[in-house]
């Protein structure tokens, strides 16, 4: 990353301020917080790349915290009452990897950060939700932490009503940057939790005015305080070198009703000589005679990777300072009517005969054929999950109408009342995800929240991280294609799901009718390690099975409807294109052209079939790929030399029964392209 030169010192108020307060008498947390600083030049300076500044000016900050008001215990990373802490800057990832070395968590050895940024340590480039246990989430794209963690907030509050406070109570606390604050997602994310008055999120943010092009003066000048306080924030401003003012914030934070934003006006890589306050400190090592002249300014005088006895073994203690509270909650746990409900949804096992009533539903499809949209029979598949799962929580962006994801019985959750199951969460489509990602990381609950398909272009970099840390998040994508009609090409999805296959670990489902509909969202809930996406329709669709037995999709594809002799062409088809590619086989059966109807409602689970499964399927002659979608990522099912009918550009405003036909899809198009390549 490229930096700048340092300025003179003359020309750099930052280091007049850093004289001043290095010139005051070393205390015991100084010395703590100068050991934090320390580790973080050390491993920087051995990778020879990562971002030792802010470790170095929230040193005091994150010391004030661990040892003053986190409740957590080193030896049980994972119990379930801990305070949450995200380093939503997770570019200054080696602030937590210190803490959690100094701290005394197993797994986070000084051998571990000598290997900082190397392949296979636990202290990455940036923090790894699953690398450690004590790393809570993945953050490095900037305001998703921030995003994350008001998710587990709300989390926190659900679970507090659902289970009393006796084993749920406990906070969420973030340290962020300026650049969380810049990115849009902080908007969102905050004005959600504000309007919630999630009184128990904590943010303390790092206020150094310094960003990677220089002063955030360059493009960052509005109020924050008032900001958050426009949100329903409380705010405080504090020096972020002095424990004292730092304490008496948490202290206020742990006071108020509000969700509470502490700015911490701190000196980016504090101690530095010639380089604090400035942005040659943010995102590169400091160099051997820098580290050597920060090291001598805080009268650090101990090699590389070194911390003397007494220092860490005062932050060892610290370490152990939440066991009388974690036992105290495991004897009340140990006593409590709900505590194999509790330790159920905890560990994300799902109830015994949770499916029951969905397999009544799938049986009344079978025998009913209910004409109706994929979004209509998602609705009425969660009408039968909801009751089953209490730990199923709904929401959408500010389209609860369109996207189906409210079922009866099922009240809001609101400001100061979180019992409810479902959240309205504004147009905010990405803060959505990511507070999805931040309740599914909590554990005990399972998350989903609607939106159009379109937008999910919103959210797509927190679908990115719901795969990238394998959490069980649903996302329920509607009006999905041209079908929608008259909203238009703004509206209307073409590359979308091509963009959504690509990315590894989502399964991406998209159902031909109200009976693959319930198979997917089975399988959706039923799924452990990921995150699933629904691709639903606006417009009705005539059902296209009636078996209920065996659940077909979960191979990702089948062989909806075979030829009637040996194959000259295969339909293969998804969604609601797949009732036109079966008009399109009738046509070309009555033509004499023996024709297969496969249904691919999963790439990715049909990705993990075997070979001979899926050329069982596809089988050797003609593919003939339909989705209302663009060609990309069909060929691998198709063939370069297969042929694709669906979009080739953007979409039109019209009628749906006129629209299809506008751009082609058509079973008569499908049939002449299939007649005419065979000649």
């Amino acid at each position: 990353m490229a930096t700048t030169d340092a300025p003179a010192p003359e020309s750099n108020p930052a280091l007049a301020a850093q004289a001043a307060l290095l010139a005051r008498p070393v205390t015991e947390e100084r010395r703590m917080a100068d050991a934090i600083r320390a580790l973080a030049i050390d491993a920087v300076e051995k990778a020879k790349s990562g971002h030792p500044g802010m470790p170095m000016g929230m040193a005091d900050a994150a010391t004030a915290l661990y040892t003053r008001f986190l409740k957590y215990d080193a030896a049980d990373p994972r119990w379930p009452d801990r305070d949450r802490f995200v380093l939503s800057a997770g570019h200054g990832s080696m602030l937590l990897y210190a803490l959690l070395h100094l701290t005394g968590y197993a797994g986070m050895t000084i051998e571990d950060l000598k290997h900082f940024r190397a392949i296979g340590s636990p202290a990455a480039g940036h923090p790894e939700y699953g690398h450690h246990p004590a790393i809570e989430t993945t953050t490095g794209p900037l305001g998703q932490g921030l995003a994350t963690a008001v998710g587990m907030a709300i989390a926190e509050r659900h679970l507090a009503a659902r289970f009393g406070k006796s084993l749920v109570d406990h906070r969420t606390w973030v340290i962020c940057s300026d650049g969380d604050l810049m990115e849009g997602i902080s908007h969102e994310a905050a004005s959600l939790a504000g309007h919630l008055k999630l009184n128990k999120l904590t943010v303390l943010y790092d206020d150094n005015h310094i960003s990677i092009d220089g002063s955030t003066a360059l493009a960052y000048t509005e109020d924050r305080l008032k900001r958050f306080q426009a949100y329903g924030w409380a705010v405080k401003q504090v020096n972020g070198h002095d424990p004292a003012e730092l304490a008496a914030a948490m202290s206020y934070a742990i006071r108020s009703p509000r969700p509470t934003l502490i700015a911490c006006r701190t000196i980016i890589g504090f101690a530095a000589p010639t380089k604090a306050g400035t942005a040659a400190v943010h995102g590169a090592a400091l160099g051997p005679d820098e580290s050597a002249g920060a090291k001598q300014a805080m009268g650090w005088n101990y090699g590389p990777f070194e911390v003397p006895e007494g220092i860490k073994e005062k932050w060892e203690a610290a370490g152990r300072k939440g066991q009388g509270a974690r036992r105290s909650w495991l004897k009340r746990l140990a006593n409590h009517p709900q505590k194999d409900e509790f330790e159920r949804a905890i560990s994300g096992k799902l109830p015994e005969a949770w499916h029951e009533r969905l397999a009544g539903w799938r049986q009344q499809i079978a025998a009913e054929q209910p004409k109706i949209a994929t979004r209509v029979a998602s609705q009425k598949a969660l009408e039968a999950l909801v009751p089953s799962i209490p730990e199923l929580i709904g929401g959408s962006a500010d389209l609860t109408g369109s996207v189906n994801t409210l079922v009866k019985g099922m009240p809001s959750i609101g400001p100061g009342e979180f019992g409810g199951r479902y959240i309205h969460y504004g147009v905010r489509e990405h803060g959505m995800a990511a507070a999805m990602n931040g309740m599914a990381l909590h554990g005990g609950i399972i998350p989903y929240g609607g939106t159009f398909l379109i937008f999910s272009d919103y959210c797509k970099p927190a679908i990115r991280l719901s795969a990238l840390m394998h959490q069980r998040v649903v996302y329920v994508m509607t009006h999905d294609s041209i079908g929608l009609g008259e909203d238009g090409p703004t509206h209307q999805p073409i590359e979308q799901l091509a963009g959504l296959r690509a990315t590894p670990n989502l399964h991406v489902y998209r159902p031909s009718g109200a009976m693959e509909t319930a198979e997917c969202w089975e399988l959706a809930i039923k799924r452990a390690d990921g995150p699933s996406l629904l691709s639903l329709t606006r417009q009705n669709l005539s059902e296209t099975r009636t078996d209920a037995g065996e659940n077909r999709c979960a191979r990702g594809g089948y062989v909806l409807e075979e030829a009637s002799g040996e194959r000259r062409a295969t339909l293969v088809a998804t969604g609601s294109e797949v009732t036109i590619a079966q008009t399109a086989r009738k046509m070309l059966e009555e033509a004499g052209i023996p024709t297969a109807l496969v249904s691919l409602p999963c790439f990715e689970l049909f990705a993990a079939q075997d070979a001979s499964y899926r050329e069982q399927v596809l089988g050797s002659a003609l593919r003939v790929g339909v989705e209302a979608a663009i060609r990309f990522g069909w060929d691998q099912w198709i063939g370069p030399d297969g042929i694709f009918i669906g979009m080739t550009g953007f979409g039109a405003s019209g009628p749906l029964d006129k629209i299809y036909a506008h751009f082609g899809i058509t079973a008569e198009a499908i049939a002449a392209a299939v007649r005419k390549r065979l000649g």
